[in-house]
């Protein structure tokens, strides 16, 4: 049916198996790969940077291929979800934020570095781990927009109340970098992914090669998440690596907030009586936070805020590490 012969099509499956079932072992490879990289050759981060969104389109277009359409109307007018995950990001993350920030509200830098990243909810690769770990991530991708569009509204006004002042970081947030995102990170792999599915009814080669892509979605997902986690690590670490001072700072407090969040997203969800699907979907977009929309944002602050582009690149580690962690442990402990 999709242009390769039944022994090969075994032969992908059981890779395809072996890939989902050492999964864990693939993305740390991944993240050590992408430190050792960064780390050796610290000349390739510029190009290595740029490299990341096409990654993560293309990440997210092999997700959109695989996603029942037919379901997303559902997703989006399930009222009771898209109050949860609305209350997960933006009532229950800065009830743990706020608190956590006491921590390093001495050195400004760190404390809207912190802010800008944690109070920041993800978007785009939460929709590709919620769906490794069998969570209800078409309701993810369907609430995206909204997620989006409030966290470019309440971002700005959350950094001022913390800074207790208007000339705080915050007021001078754009909307462009969210805009950027929306469009380049899910707009148009979605767009894509319709189109593919549409040409697939009108011309037979498109067909075939439209089924050979949906059938083989599935087997991209975990290299192509490989790529993605390599080239952020390896873009980021040199970075990282050259304010040990700064990064022993907030690490303990980006690992609390990833190990709060998925109780609390499993708790809230409960509240909503959600099911087991739903409540990882909340438990993984609580942990998920928007830094790869943020960082543009800490790059462009005055020299006064140094410190936020490295506080934003520390949580992205921990939480990628974090993240990989989740993809087997959340589903066990989440019944």
């Amino acid at each position: 049916r999709y242009g390769f012969a039944v022994g090969d099509a075994g032969e992908e499956a059981q890779v395809v198996v072996w890939m989902e079932r050492h999964q864990v072992a693939l993305y740390l490879s991944a993240l050590a790969a992408g430190a050792v990289l960064g780390l050796t050759v610290p000349a390739l981060r510029s190009l290595l940077e740029a490299a990341i969104t096409p990654v993560l389109a293309a990440l997210l277009y092999a997700t959109f291929l695989g996603v029942p359409f037919n379901r997303l109307r559902a997703a989006f007018s399930d009222a009771r979800f898209m109050t949860a995950l609305l209350v997960v990001n933006f009532l229950a993350v800065p009830a743990v934020v706020l608190p956590l920030s006491w921590l390093v509200a001495d050195e400004p830098g760190l404390l809207a570095g912190t802010l800008l990243v944690l109070l920041a909810p993800c978007v785009d690769y939460v929709m590709v781990f919620t769906r490794l770990a069998g969570g209800a991530w078409s309701r993810t991708l369907a609430s995206s927009p909204v997620l989006m569009l409030v966290q470019a509204l309440v971002l700005p006004l959350w950094l001022a109340l913390a800074a207790g002042t208007s000339s705080s970081p915050g007021g001078g947030i754009s909307w462009s970098p969210f805009v950027q995102a929306f469009l380049v990170m899910i707009a148009l792999p979605l767009v894509l992914s319709v189109l593919t599915r549409q040409g697939a009814g009108s011309s037979s080669s498109v067909a075939r090669c439209s089924q050979a892509l949906a059938a083989t979605s599935t087997s991209l997902m975990v290299p192509l998440m490989m790529v993605t986690l390599a080239l952020v690590v390896a873009s980021q670490v040199p970075q990282v690596v050259s304010r040990p001072d700064v990064v022993a700072r907030v690490i303990p407090l980006f690992v609390a907030f990833a190990l709060i969040m998925p109780a609390v997203g499993d708790a809230i969800g409960r509240l909503a009586r959600q099911g087991r699907e739903e409540r990882l979907a909340l438990a993984f977009s609580g942990v998920t936070r928007n830094s790869l929309v943020v960082l543009p944002l800490a790059l462009s602050l005055s020299d006064s805020m140094k410190f936020i582009p490295i506080v934003v690149v520390t949580q992205t580690l921990v939480e990628l590490i974090v993240m990989v962690i989740d993809v087997r442990l959340l589903p066990r402990l989440i019944r």
